[in-house]
């Protein structure tokens, strides 16, 4: 099969990615052999490659936001029938027996596999996923579009929930990629107001088109405070705004893996019992909970394609801001 292969970390610069031909993987115990058709790109994907996530597999292939048919099952795989359209997420396996896992909290397991990274995934032609942590995809996205859900949707509503905001309050995005252009419509379909903070005049645009009722620069004023902020950018910098502009008891969430350092911060901006706190990673419900909901308002997944021979060029176009919505690599 047709796989691009990150041998080591690098620069997305040097075109660290190679396509290469790989042995067709065989499910085993539980695992599907899913024929991809796409795979989102994703700026965890980008972390990977250049080495800000530690490397845990090398080589590896990346890509976590992974659609496909199943094409055969391991001898203890019953759940998906050969043919079924299917999506493979960024977690991949959690132990099941931790306290967190027990308690609903598997997306903080600490013997946790991740697609694309622990193991690999979606820029390949095959790609292998326990039963288990693979999505049944509703049948309203076609398989382009269907992909940014996978880990840009599903991130950006754990998100939007960790951040408690209620229907009818106000929402500060900053970095509006992928996960804010879903996230944002899950916040217009609950009625809540949102601000979007961007440095890409086109990205502004965007959110406009998509119902926010107000763009601009990540440290302009915007025209009110608000009830929750969301940080989708892994800048670090972009904490000490969002604080601002929040209002007392707000929150400011972290949506990334991967952030520069915060800067130090005045008090006087965090009393008032405003705080900070990050997301990492998603259970599955998570995943569940959003599938569903994309398909009732639905969701529009706005997507630049690329060919899998294209990834480093689709990664560098992402790293660059030059990406409208989201980049998907077509596979097969």
């Amino acid at each position: 099969m047709k796989a691009c292969v990150l041998a080591s970390p690098a620069p997305i610069e040097s075109n660290p990615l190679r396509l290469v031909d790989l042995p067709k993987p065989e499910p085993a115990g539980n695992q599907v052999l899913v024929r991809v058709h796409a795979c989102g790109v994703c700026r965890t994907d980008l972390h990977v490659v250049e080495g800000e996530l530690p490397p845990r597999r090398s080589p590896v292939v990346p890509g976590h936001q992974v659609v496909g048919v199943v094409e055969q099952g391991g001898p203890e795989a019953s759940r998906f029938a050969p043919g079924a359209r299917v999506g493979i997420p960024w977690l991949h396996r959690t132990c099941g027996v931790c306290g967190y896992c027990r308690s609903g909290r598997e997306n903080l397991c600490e013997r946790a596999e991740f697609t694309g990274w622990t193991t690999d995934g979606g820029y390949a032609e095959y790609a292998l996923a326990p039963e288990d942590y693979v999505y049944a995809l509703p049948e309203s996205f076609p398989d382009l579009h269907a992909a940014p859900l996978l880990c840009a949707g599903i991130i950006g509503f754990r998100t939007l929930r960790l951040s408690g905001v209620q229907p009818g309050g106000s929402l500060a995005l900053y970095g509006f990629g992928a996960a804010a252009h879903v996230a944002i419509q899950v916040a217009r379909h609950w009625d809540i107001a949102v601000y979007a903070f961007s440095r890409d005049p086109g990205h502004r645009q965007l959110a406009r088109d998509l119902g926010a009722v107000w763009a601009g620069g990540s440290n302009d004023e915007p025209p009110a405070k608000v009830d929750a902020a969301l940080i989708f950018a892994p800048a670090g910098e972009l904490v000490l705004p969002a604080l601002r502009v929040l209002k007392r008891g707000g929150a400011v969430v972290l949506g990334g893996i991967h952030m520069s350092p915060i800067p130090p911060l005045d008090y006087d901006l965090l009393y008032h019992e405003r705080s900070i706190r990050t997301v990492a990673n998603n259970t599955r419900r998570d995943g569940e909970d959003f599938l569903r909901l994309a398909a009732a308002i639905p969701i529009r997944t706005e997507v630049r394609q690329f060919a899998l021979a294209q990834a480093n060029q689709a990664l560098n176009a992402l790293k660059n801001d030059a990406i409208r919505g989201a980049a998907v690599l077509s596979v097969g």
